[in-house]
């Protein structure tokens, strides 16, 4: 980011809620620091949000957008494990990390790592996650920087191992296909080498795909 996105992205809450219709606060800010939106799309900073981004952009100052969400106090999310079937669904949209569990047991919510984001709330298929206030303050009165640093790092330390994962995940399939390929005969219900020869030819273009993907700058 440059340095403008960086100031702004330093003045929004990191609930990372996407309300502001960007996949994450650092979106956000570059978006308004290359003037393509507007200041005033993220209901967790509130009005004072609102005015800290118009101090940094030199923009005017404007209502929150109500079609982003209203100001409000800080919320958490409460799971009622009564009814909680253990899907992982809301463990996998937290962009804090801030649920735990596992495949079919109970889950819970780490009050301090949950940033009120709403996220787990659509995913969950039985309804058993709700929002609870905490304390009375609302938009950056609620957010002290402590708490959206905090925000902050854990989101980026969760992408950094969905990243880690995917590419850990990658290399296994790429070492049970090259397994295959050394003796596809061995590793194949058919005999025909016709058949033989097509299947060679669609795991060796999978292999091509993956190794340009590991050579490519952006992989």
């Amino acid at each position: 980011m440059n340095e403008l996105a960086l100031r702004i992205d330093d003045a929004l809450p990191q609930t990372q809620c996407t309300r502001c219709g960007y996949p994450d606060c650092a979106a956000y800010a570059e978006a308004i620091a290359a003037g393509e939106t507007a200041i005033n799309r993220c209901p967790p900073g509130g009005q004072e949000g609102v005015e800290r981004l118009a101090a940094l952009t030199g923009l005017p100052v404007q209502p929150l957008d109500p079609d982003c969400g209203v100001e409000g106090p800080v919320t958490v999310a409460v799971i009622d494990e009564s009814w909680c079937i253990g899907c992982t669904l809301c463990i996998k949209a937290c962009p804090t990390d801030a649920i735990v569990g596992s495949n079919k047991t109970m889950h819970t919510v780490i009050d301090a790592y949950c940033t009120g984001c709403e996220l787990c709330i659509p995913v969950c298929p039985v309804d058993c996650i709700g929002l609870e206030p905490v304390g009375q303050a609302t938009g950056w009165a609620a957010w002290p920087a402590a708490l959206a640093d905090q925000a902050r790092d854990r989101y980026h330390r969760r992408r950094q191992r969905l990243a880690r994962e995917q590419k850990e995940h990658e290399a296994r399939l790429e070492d049970k296909a090259r397994m295959k390929l050394a003796d596809l005969a061995a590793h194949s219900l058919h005999t025909d080498p016709a058949v033989l020869d097509k299947k060679r030819a669609v795991i060796e273009a999978a292999l091509a795909r993956a190794r340009a993907r590991r050579e490519s700058p952006s992989g």
